[in-house]
């Protein structure tokens, strides 16, 4: 601990003990009736007090330093993927404690064993990962999914501004989710010691290595499928593949095997006959000794539709955001749009389409619409800097502009979080709230009763409650109104930050099928977030009720009933989300589901039947070969070494002689007031204390 003065000058500390020798001085200098010795600690004690008290208005720091030591962390993540265990080590191995064969139950051993072999002097932490980093060592090799790079990712930022010594990463270097992990194993300064699990050597095997599809055909249409098929140290074989559709064969081929490493692209052309959800299952035939079969299977699913819903989009003249509102709404396969002039379009074609999208458009053009505004087809009105306001206000019950003059402003988005009609991806909202301004007229906005806002304004700086998108319900029609333009803007920005047009696909598409899905009116619908979810993922769907005004309504519990093909029945209540309803079913096995909902409203019982799939994920199986270049690559980049399973008792003689593994200690200053410490009180009670005590004995007070 030491006096740190600061802005003040040093100086005043001998003038503090001057002032306070000579105001004991004063009050000592005449001769008293006190013995040599209790007059001198009477005056040390004076002088000492108004020392410290002078101090105390001179108000200097107090530093005070601790030394913190923290012991290097080492950390152990394991790969715990089905991977490991289908291809796991090579015979010889199978012994060892990380094998899935020899090993299993007993996989956290080997880091158990470093753990104690390295002591107190290290600080040891156990994970495991696949698709997601989960804590401890697992031995169940039952990962769906492996991304190598999420689970370095997590670590880092789990163990940021820590002395991490190093990390352990055992796997069989396969990933089939998120980026190489070569680039995230860059942002962690440590040494990485690799453990390679698996077997490099090619053995023969046929697999599915990648279908290319599309999710939706339409009905009497032909569509394509690119099957990528491999095969492993098997030259001289035929591959033998077969298509089947629900169970009944739709193709087949055959390829002659040319190599040890064969790779070939199959192109299939396949009709859609039959609408509704189908599922092709694509299939490899077994070759003597191979490998696994598990890799020869893998399926998909296409849902044939009807038709495409077709999509009016009026305007008065031309602008740069007609051609992204086009090009994202289509992005949704079930969707066309179709451009045209308010001069050009005849009203009599209103029964073409299912929606129309009204752009900018003038008094004049709002009049020559008016059969369209007074029936019950969605529409989405979009206003900008040529709008007229006026009869935008007049046509549309969802958001009154007023706007005094002709200026306008920029306006950023922000997303509202409590909006419930659909929902939005997290990546999504938070792209849009990064995007460039639109331009809107200057004045205020308001959100009318029964509107939900998805966006608001946000001027500069300042979060508004001006609504910037909403929707809006009357008597079963769905309407929406934005009050801004250039959405051209954010096409680009996106597309220059991210590389891709995902956030602005995804709000104008979700916000058209919002729009159209009350199209055909019925009083009661039940639908899935989408018809086919892989195994591991929560089903999630949606429900809404409308009473005999066509509103909606969520007061009546609503049930369902999910079952499966084996006949298992999985029962469920609906939660209440705003005016709808939602449900997360959580994970369900694989398989096909048919499910029944039911609501009582009134005395009239409404039903709403559909169908699931949730489907196996083979992505395990689709490579054999484990990845040791990689594992390797990792390992030199941070200065580390890669090890064989039977080499993993070298660890711990590498991380000791590793020289920059060592205890860092972190030193703690901290600067406090003088009158911020409470002894200096005490001790000048107790000073003044004895003094007053001294001199009363003696007969001086």
């Amino acid at each position: 601990m030491s006096v740190t003065w600061g802005s003040v000058s040093v100086w005043w500390l001998p003038v503090c003990l001057l002032l306070g020798l000579l105001y004991a001085w004063l009050m000592y200098r005449q001769p008293v009736q006190l013995p040599k010795g209790p007059r001198n600690a009477l005056f040390a004690g004076r002088a000492i007090v108004v020392t410290i008290l002078a101090l105390l208005l001179v108000s200097p720091l107090i530093r005070s330093v601790s030394y913190q030591p923290q012991k290097p962390a080492i950390l152990i993540a394991q790969d715990n993927s089905e991977s490991v265990k289908l291809f796991g080590d090579a015979p010889k191995d199978r012994t060892n404690s990380l094998s899935p064969e020899g090993g299993r139950g007993e996989a956290g051993n080997w880091a158990q064993s470093l753990q104690k072999q390295l002591g107190d002097s290290y600080e040891v932490h156990q994970f495991n990962f696949d698709g997601q980093l989960h804590e401890g060592i697992a031995s169940t090799y039952n990962g769906k999914q492996t991304d190598i790079s999420s689970a370095l990712h997590q670590l880092n930022e789990r163990f940021v501004n820590r002395n991490i010594g190093a990390l352990v990463l055992a796997t069989d270097g396969l990933y089939n989710l998120g980026n190489d992990p070569q680039y995230e194993a860059r942002n962690i300064k440590t040494s990485i010691y690799t453990v390679a699990l698996g077997d490099t050597v090619p053995r023969r095997d046929v697999l599915i290595g990648n279908i290319n599809y599309n999710k939706t055909a339409f009905l009497g249409n032909d569509f394509e499928v690119e099957i990528l098929a491999e095969a492993y140290q098997s030259k001289g074989e035929t591959m033998r593949l077969t298509v089947t559709e629900d169970g009944r064969q739709v193709n087949a081929q055959e390829a002659s095997i040319t190599s040890d490493a064969f790779k070939k692209v199959i192109p299939l052309k396949l009709s859609a006959v039959k609408k509704g959800l189908h599922k092709f299952t694509v299939s490899l035939a077994p070759l003597k000794n191979e490998l696994s079969v598990q890799n020869n299977t893998e399926s998909f699913y296409i849902e044939v539709l009807d038709a495409r819903q077709k999509i009016v989009l009026l305007y008065d003249a031309p602008h740069p955001d007609l051609s992204v509102i086009k090009q994202a709404i289509e992005s949704n396969k079930n969707f066309e749009v179709t451009a045209s002039l308010v001069s050009d379009f005849s009203p009599a074609k209103l029964g073409d389409y299912s929606m129309a999208i009204v752009y900018q458009l003038s008094a004049g053009s709002y009049n020559k619409l008016q059969s369209l505004l007074a029936g019950k087809m969605p529409v989405w009105f979009m206003a900008g800097t040529q709008t007229d306001l006026q009869a935008f206000n007049n046509i549309q019950k969802i958001t009154r502009v007023n706007a005094g003059r002709a200026d306008v402003q920029e306006v950023f988005a922000q997303p509202v979080t409590m909006f419930t009609a659909f929902n939005l991806s997290d990546s999504t909202q938070r792209k849009i709230a990064r995007l460039p301004p639109l331009l809107a007229a200057y004045g205020t906005y308001e959100a009318l009763p029964n509107s939900s806002v998805l966006l608001k304004q946000k001027i500069g700086s300042v979060a508004t409650n001006y609504p910037l998108l909403a929707f809006g319900d009357e008597g079963g029609r769905r309407t929406a109104a934005l009050t801004g333009e250039g959405l051209w803007r954010w096409q680009l920005a996106e597309f220059r930050e991210f590389g891709n047009h995902h956030a602005v696909e995804e709000l104008l598409s979700q916000s058209v099928q919002y729009l159209t899905a009350n199209a055909n009116r019925e009083r009661f619908r039940v639908y899935a977030s989408k018809n086919v979810f892989d195994e591991g993922e929560n089903v999630l769907l949606n429900a809404e009720l409308y009473n005999d005004a066509m509103e909606l309504v969520n007061t009546p519990d609503v049930r369902i009933d999910l079952k499966n093909q084996s006949g298992k029945n999985y029962s469920f209540l609906f939660t209440r989300s705003g005016q709808s309803y939602q449900l997360n079913a959580g994970t369900l096995p694989v398989g096909e589901y048919s499910y029944a909902a039911t609501a009582k409203n009134g005395k009239q019982i409404l039903t709403a039947k559909g169908q699931i799939t949730v489907k196996q994920l083979n992505l395990e199986a689709r490579q054999s070969t484990a990845n040791h270049k990689l594992l390797k690559t990792i390992a030199a980049q941070s200065g580390g070494e890669m090890l064989m399973p039977a080499e993993v008792s070298k660890l711990v003689d590498l991380i000791r002689k590793n020289e920059n593994i060592k205890t860092v200690v972190y030193e703690d200053k901290r600067y406090s007031d003088m009158i911020d410490m409470k002894w200096i009180f005490v001790l000048i009670l107790l000073l003044l204390s004895a003094e007053w005590f001294l001199r009363k004995r003696e007969g001086e007070v």
